[in-house]
Parts: structure tokens; sequence; C-alpha cells
């Protein structure tokens, strides 16, 4: 039965997401884990000596500590499931709305598309400043709209797939584990003179979690697109040839399909805490990046995530019946 109440708890989940985007004043597990994360860091580089191999080692101990804290949450919420399933579900659904980020992603970038509408490109510098690493203020009114239909791109695998992935393979359990290693990742997994060493652990674990969920999203976007009416055809063309167009193993899966299927150019040099970075050009580029490309690509996000969820309950349903028909022989 905890399978049918943790999958009740992931529809709801789902559904406070998609309705109300990121929970406000509650206790936030991903805040707590970045926070502790955060408080980590001093006491863990003092534990190691300061050569490159210490802060290697630092960088370990925080992806092991991070991850018992995981299982400790995930121990809490069977705890919880012990008393009565109902509190069960409540608190196991209140952790999946916090582990997806679909409706948080679209209003921030609306926002950004809105302000960008309005000609107000300082304005929308800003709002796109919240949502990526790069530096914005150099960038012009494409370049702002090109940098926020990449980070929901991206985050179509990072913040939505990848943790119903981990949801359906591993339960509760593996959705703390994803959002721990890419809350890790997004803190210190920079190649910076800061963070170079200590976070490679957390860098390389990121690229491992995310490794299929990067590859399935890309599937997912291809069918949404071809669901919305966008060039399916040529977003599999794109992903086929551009995908490994980026030094990390997975971020350029889900912005090639995307590329394709707007007919846009994305990814190339951008700047970094001051630093131009070189990058590869993703897709062809038959047209400029225009606003109501942040609109498509949120369309598409939002309809993989309902792609992905209908995988999950229909295997999760498959699973349950068969434990069903397997009792009653």
């Amino acid at each position: 039965m905890l399978l049918v109440y943790s999958t009740a708890a992931l529809l709801f989940g789902f559904i406070l997401d998609l309705i109300l985007g990121d929970p406000r004043g509650i206790p936030h597990i991903v805040v707590g884990m970045g926070r502790l994360i955060g408080a980590l860091e001093k006491p863990l580089r003092s534990a190691f000596p300061k050569t490159p191999a210490g802060e290697r080692a630092a960088g370990r101990c925080l992806v092991v500590i991070m991850c018992l804290f995981a299982v400790a949450v995930t121990a809490v919420l069977l705890l919880i499931y012990r008393l009565h399933p109902v509190p069960g579900i409540i608190a196991e659904a209140l952790l999946v709305w916090q582990l997806l980020c679909m409706r948080d992603l679209e209003k921030e970038s609306t926002l950004v598309q809105t302000r960008l509408d309005n000609d107000d490109l300082p304005g929308a510098r800003t709002a796109v400043s919240m949502i990526v690493g790069r530096d914005t203020e150099v960038l012009d009114a494409e370049g702002v709209a090109k940098a926020a239909v990449e980070t929901v791109a991206e985050n179509t695998s990072d913040g939505v797939i990848a943790p119903l992935f981990w949801l359906l393979l591993l339960g509760p359990l593996g959705g703390l584990l994803c959002k721990a290693v890419n809350t890790m990742d997004s803190m210190v997994g920079y190649k910076n003179e800061r963070f170079l060493n200590y976070g490679r652990a957390a860098a390389l674990t990121d690229d491992a979690v995310n490794y299929l969920p990067a590859r399935l999203s890309a599937f997912l976007m291809t069918a949404s697109a071809g669901l919305l009416g966008l060039d399916a055809s040529n977003a599999w063309r794109i992903y086929r040839r551009d995908r490994r167009k980026h030094a990390s193993p997975n971020s350029a899966h889900t912005e090639s399909v995307v590329a394709g299927a707007l007919h846009v150019a994305l990814a190339g040099d951008a700047r970094y805490f001051g630093v131009w970075l070189k990058k590869e050009t993703i897709g062809d580029g038959d047209r400029p990046v225009e606003t109501q490309d942040i609109r498509r690509t949120n369309r598409m996000m939002t309809v993989s995530a309902f792609l992905m969820l209908a995988f999950i309950l229909i295997i999760r349903a498959a699973v349950i019946l068969g434990g069903h028909l397997y009792a009653a022989v």
C-alpha cells in the first residue's frame, strides 16, 4: 500500500507546484539544503589540508553528508507513514511540491518576457539575472530572451524531469538525493579559484545523477514540440547533431531540442563573473530569438512534465496491479 500512498502524494505534489509554484511561508527543504551546504564549507575546508587534494577530499565529504541528509529526511517521512497514512501522504506531497519548480520557472521567465515586451531592458536584465548564472548587464534584448529560453530548457531536465525520474526509481529518497546534488552543484560546482577543487565532487555527482534524465528530457521535449505544433523533426535533427556541444555532458540535450524546435541559435559565448567564456553555438539560427520563444519553451516544459507524470502513473499502476495479481495467485 505504501506505493499507492506515495503515488497519490506525488500526484498531489505535482498539482500543487503546477498551480501554486514554490511554497512561501513554510519550512522549505531546498532552502534548508542550501543553508546546510553553505554552513558546511568552512568546517570542511578546515578539516583538510589547504591543498588541491585536501579541497577535493572536503568536497567529497560534502557530497556524502548531503546524501546522508536525504536519507535522514526519508527516514522521518517513513516514520510519519507508520503513524498514519494520511499525514504521510500530506508530508510527502509537500515534499514533492518543494522538489519541483515548474510554476516558479514559468513565472520568473514570463516576467522577463513581459518586461521585454514593454521595452524595459534594464528590468528584463534584472529579472533574468534571478534565473541565470551569467552576467546579464552586458546582454541586449535578444540576449536576455535567449538566456531565459536556455534556462527554461536546461531546468526542464534539472528541475522537473530529473526529480520526477528519481522519484519514480527511488521514491522520496530519490527525489531528495537528486535535489541535494543539484543544489550542491548550483552553489559550489563552479570552475573558479574558490570552487575548482572543492566543488569537483558535487559537479561530477550532478553529471551522473542527471545523465539519464537529460536524455529522457530530450525525448519528452521533442514529443512535446510535436504535440504543440512546433518542428519536432528539426528538434530531433538538431538534437542528434548538437547535443554534445557543451562542457557539461547533459546541458546541451534539452537546449538542442528547443533550438531545433524553434529554429533559433542558443548558447554561444557568455560572460560569467566578469570573464568571457567561449561556448559553441547550438542550432542553426534560422531567425533571431524573440520574446514569444520564452512562452513556447515554457509550454514545452509543461507538456514534457505531464508526459513524464503520465509515464510514472502508468509504471506505478502496472506495478501495483501486478502485485495484486501476484497476491491473488
